[in-house]
C-alpha cells in the first residue's frame, strides 16, 4: 500500500485551527492572538497573513508557531510572548520585569501632555514620574512634549534596566532622567529639585482582589507593580503626602486609578489640600486619572516612613 501522505499546512488553515481552539478555551481576542503569534513565527506583518492565505507552511514554521502558542496557552501574556507593546503609537520592549502598558493609561498620559502645554510661559517644562514600570509613560511625555524633562523614579533595578533601553530606542537619553529610589525614602531630599507636574500609575489593586485577577496577570505580571498588597490605596496615600514637597506652587497632580476608586482618590486629594480637583475618562467611560494642584511646602518636612 502506498505510504500515507503528510499534510500540507497551509496558513488559512492553520489560522482557523488556532483561533477555534483558543475561541473553545475562553481566551479574549483569540483572533488577534492568533494573528500576532503566526506574524511573529513568520518574521511577517499581520497583514501578509491575508494576502498570502494559501501559503504552505514548514515544519520549521509550524513548529515555531505552536512553541509560542504553547506560552499563551499557559496564560502567558502576548505582549511578554513578543517583547514588545504599543502604547501611545509607539513600541516598547516589555517583559516579566515590567508590567504591561494597557491603553486606559493612554489617558494619563494625554492629559499630562495637555497640562504641560498649558505651562507655555515655562522654558522647559519639570514632570516627576513615579513608577517607572517600562518607561511608557516617562518616554510618551517626552516624545510628544518637546519642551519637557521628565525624571522618572523606581524602587526595581530590573525595571529601570528596561526602561533605560526604551529611552535609548526612542532617542529621548537627553530629557528622560531614571533614578533608583523607592518613594517611601525622603524623596524631597533626594531629588534636590522641584517640579512642575508628577504624574504616577500606582499598584492600585487591593490584596482581595489580587486573587480574582486573570492569571496572566497574577502569574506573569510583577506583583508589586500591580497591587498594594493593602487596600488598593496605599500608594495614593504617600503620592498626596509628599506631592507638596516636590512640587512647585501650584503644581498639578495626575493619578491614574482603578475602577470606582476617583472619587475616593479626590476626597483624599481634597483632605490633602489639593484644590482644583478633577478626573478624566478613558475610552471605556471609565473615570481613570483623577488631578489637582497644591500649594507647595516647606522641603525637609516630609516624614520617612
Amino acid at each position: 500500500m502506498p505510504r500515507s501522505l503528510k499534510r500540507v499546512w497551509r496558513l488559512r488553515a492553520l489560522m482557523k485551527q488556532a483561533i477555534d481552539y483558543l475561541q473553545k478555551k475562553d481566551f479574549p481576542e483569540p483572533r488577534l492572538n492568533v494573528e500576532l503569534l503566526l506574524a511573529h513565527a513568520l518574521h511577517c506583518q499581520r497583514i501578509e497573513l491575508y494576502t498570502n492565505v494559501d501559503k504552505p507552511l514548514s515544519t520549521e514554521e509550524i513548529a515555531a508557531f505552536r512553541a509560542l502558542l504553547k506560552r499563551r496557552l499557559a496564560f502567558e501574556p502576548v505582549q511578554y510572548i513578543l517583547g514588545s507593546a504599543h502604547f501611545m503609537g509607539l513600541q516598547f520592549a516589555v517583559d516579566r520585569r515590567v508590567l504591561i502598558p494597557r491603553p486606559e493609561t493612554e489617558t494619563l498620559v494625554e492629559q499630562a501632555v495637555f497640562r504641560c502645554n498649558t505651562l507655555t510661559e515655562n522654558n522647559m517644562i519639570s514632570v516627576l514620574e513615579i513608577g517607572t514600570g517600562s518607561g511608557n509613560v516617562a518616554v510618551s511625555i517626552a516624545k510628544f512634549v518637546k519642551s519637557s524633562i521628565v525624571t522618572s523614579i523606581d524602587n526595581s533595578a530590573q525595571a529601570l534596566e528596561v526602561a533605560r533601553q526604551n529611552v535609548v530606542n526612542h532617542g529621548v537619553e537627553e530629557r528622560v532622567i531614571l533614578q533608583h529610589m523607592d518613594v517611601y525614602e525622603p524623596v524631597d531630599q533626594l531629588l534636590r529639585r522641584r517640579f512642575d507636574i508628577i504624574v504616577s500609575n500606582p499598584p492600585y489593586v487591593s490584596i482581595n482582589e489580587w486573587e480574582f485577577l486573570r492569571p496572566e496577570v497574577r502569574d506573569y505580571e510583577p506583583r508589586e507593580a500591580t497591587s498594594d498588597g493593602a487596600d488598593g490605596y496605599e500608594l495614593y496615600r504617600r503620592l498626596i503626602e509628599i506631592a507638596p514637597y516636590v512640587l512647585n506652587e501650584g503644581g498639578t497632580a495626575l493619578f491614574e486609578v482603578g475602577d470606582d476608586m476617583a472619587f475616593t482618590v479626590l476626597s483624599m486629594m481634597h483632605e490633602g489640600g489639593f484644590y482644583d480637583l478633577s478626573s478624566a475618562h478613558d475610552l471605556q467611560g471609565m473615570e481613570r486619572v483623577v488631578v489637582g494642584s497644591c500649594r507647595a511646602r516647606v522641603r525637609n518636612l516630609v516624614p520617612v516612613n
